[in-house]
């Protein structure tokens, strides 16, 4: 019921993140919150992203230049909310005004870390959290069958209670149609279910009080194999979905000619991840148990059959991908534990590149020299170890499973020979599950943050320009699969698999927050 963040770290940012503090100079000074060493101080020079997305975040984030001028003496802090307020009407901008970069300043500042206040409880694993695009709305997915949709302008009312037809081991994914009248949801299973969600009615039983149509993505040459969707999305325009199965592929589905238009081959294991890059809709991001992320430019695919490029990086399976929506930019979660953030124009050909007789590589205070062009190809496209005391690298010495082991000690040290990505983002824990990872509203904090869920059972929230860890939010007893910040206001809320919906709140909305006295539940 307590967020915690690397005490150097909010010093040197000044948040005041659970009360308005000011000093004489208006400006909001930082105050000691609990300590947390979980990154063990990975930042202790913060090391500023120096490129693009550095300067974007910052035009979106920032106050007007006249209030951010460093007075000599004074540390570089945020300027307060007080002193922004005597600034607009002062006119310092000669607009009279706050800018949209003046309001996420502010707004920024504030994260939603006090609470948590509850939502649902149920008795079986919640595996989804969703916001409408608008945030009238809110998805909540659990194994058990159930999908739940709840109306937030309404006090979290349940406007309507889905059962899931035809469910295989769980709902694995939901995505809100761009107009709010219908959801679909998959499974492990290749059809997707569509349902209205504009109905009157409040319970929605699969074909017993409504239809849920079945949409079959299933392709002609599929021989009736089977395979399950990990992930499925609509298109910005809502005539089209994207999705990623168990059989290497990516689907997309034609909704108004209701039909599969397009399989790709894009993988060689599990997509576990799909999104369209921006509103246009031909750019689409893979990521897959390979351990690469892919680009795929659907205007070309025809004619070259391959992807636009991919992202290396990452040493293990890729478990979800969001974009930014600028059709450049993307994050990606690993069961390496690890965020990474990307430039697709940094994105190579292909995986096997890397067409050299030599390479180095560092590990601690030792060089390696590879010769062999196949283990250089190997190392790409799965995992490296090194034995230490030899002469030469060879390939990794363990074997583990995410879904019920630890990660390996000798694995945290690894780091890929050809990193295209621009920063990484540790302290979190990607196991047991398809963890997922957001940037943070772009309304009220510029995509300042990077959040993503925990199997530690915690949320956290990084800072996207220093990679500094601001605030981890505990309560949950279970894994946190999904978590998600309200589009416009400083409202997080997540599901786990202890069966509990929570939302963390700035400043809170008056009513206690949760007292940690829980049901007995029978886990599913």
């Amino acid at each position: 019921m307590y967020f915690t963040a690397s005490e150097g770290a909010a010093n040197e940012m000044g948040y005041a993140m659970s009360r308005f503090e000011l000093d004489s100079d208006f400006c909001d000074a930082g105050k000691d919150i609990h300590g947390n060493d979980n990154t063990e101080r990975l930042n202790k020079e913060l090391n500023h992203l120096d490129h693009e997305i550095s300067q974007l975040t910052k035009l979106r984030s920032g106050p007007h230049e006249c209030l951010s001028q460093i007075i000599p003496g004074k540390r570089d802090s945020p300027v307060s909310t007080v002193k922004m307020l005597a600034g607009r009407e002062g006119n310092y901008s000669g607009r009279g005004r706050f800018s949209s970069a003046d309001c996420c300043h502010m707004l920024s500042r504030y994260l939603p870390v006090n609470g948590p206040w509850l939502v649902d409880q149920m008795t079986s694993r919640a595996y989804v959290s969703q916001f409408s695009a608008d945030g009238s709305l809110f998805v909540a997915g659990f194994q058990g069958s159930h999908i739940r949709i709840y109306n937030v302008d309404r006090g979290w009312k349940v406007q309507k209670n889905i059962l899931a037809k035809s469910l295989r081991w769980t709902v694995t994914d939901t995505s809100l149609s761009p107009d709010q009248r219908h959801l679909v949801y998959a499974s492990m299973s290749p059809i997707v279910h569509i349902v209205n969600i504009g109905s009157a009615a409040t319970e929605s039983l699969a074909n017993i009080t409504e239809i849920h149509d079945g949409l079959d993505f299933s392709a002609a040459d599929d021989e009736g194999y089977s395979f399950g969707i990990f992930s499925v999305k609509f298109s910005t325009d809502g005539r089209e979905l994207v999705a990623g199965s168990s059989d290497d592929s990516i689907y997309v589905y034609d909704l108004e000619a209701n039909k599969l238009s397009l399989k790709i081959l894009a993988h060689t294991s599990d997509v576990n991840t799909v999104c369209f890059a921006d509103e246009s809709g031909h750019l689409i991001y893979s990521g897959s148990d390979d351990s690469l992320c892919k680009v795929w430019d659907r205007r070309c695919l025809i004619s070259k059959g391959k992807p636009a490029g991919v992202l290396m990086g990452h040493l293990e399976g890729i478990t979800f991908i969001d974009s930014r929506g600028d059709g450049r930019h993307l994050i990606s979660n690993s069961k390496d534990q690890s965020i990474k953030l990307w430039d697709i124009r940094k994105m190579s050909s292909n995986a096997t590149w890397l067409n050299t007789s030599s390479l180095a590589i560092q590990r601690g205070h030792k060089r390696y020299e590879i010769t062999s062009e196949t283990a250089i190809i190997y190392f790409v496209q799965n995992e490296f170890d090194y034995h230490d005391g030899l002469d030469t690298p060879g390939f990794r010495n363990y074997e583990w499973d995410y879904r019920w082991m630890d990660y390996p000690t000798q694995a945290r040290e690894l780091k890929h020979p050809c990193d295209q990505s621009l920063s990484t983002y540790k302290g979190h824990s990607v196991l047991r599950t398809l963890i997922r990872c957001y940037f943070s509203p772009s309304y009220s904090t510029g995509q300042k943050y990077i959040y993503s869920g925990s199997s530690d059972s915690c949320i956290y929230i990084y800072d996207l320009l220093t990679g500094a860890q601001v605030a981890t939010l505990e309560h949950h007893k279970s894994v946190v699969r999904d978590c998600n910040w309200h589009p416009n206001y400083p409202i997080l809320v997540s599901s786990s698999w202890d069966g509990d919906i929570v939302k963390w709140e700035f400043p809170g909305n008056g009513e206690p927050p949760l007292i940690k006295k829980r049901i007995r539940r029978r886990y599913l």
